[in-house]
């Protein structure tokens, strides 16, 4: 099973589109404007949605407390 993780090496900022990008196997530029568009059009809201996709998706080399991570 593919697991979402924020990016170490396709980072701008926190890594969450680059996660997403490899996550779904898409550039993590197109993903990028994407999010751009949708913090555009939402008057600021897609800022608050990035903010909290960085706190709760994990760094990847993180690990998870089942085993399962990308360290494991």
């Amino acid at each position: 099973m593919k697991r979402l993780y924020r990016s170490k090496t396709e980072r701008i900022l926190g890594g969450v589109c680059g996660g997403i990008g490899r996550h779904v196997d898409v550039d993590p530029t197109v993903i990028r404007l994407l999010w751009g568009v949708m913090t555009l059009l939402s008057v600021g809201a897609g800022l608050l949605f990035y903010i909290f996709a960085w706190i709760i998706i994990p760094e990847e080399g993180s690990g998870a407390p089942d085993g399962t991570g990308p360290d494991a």
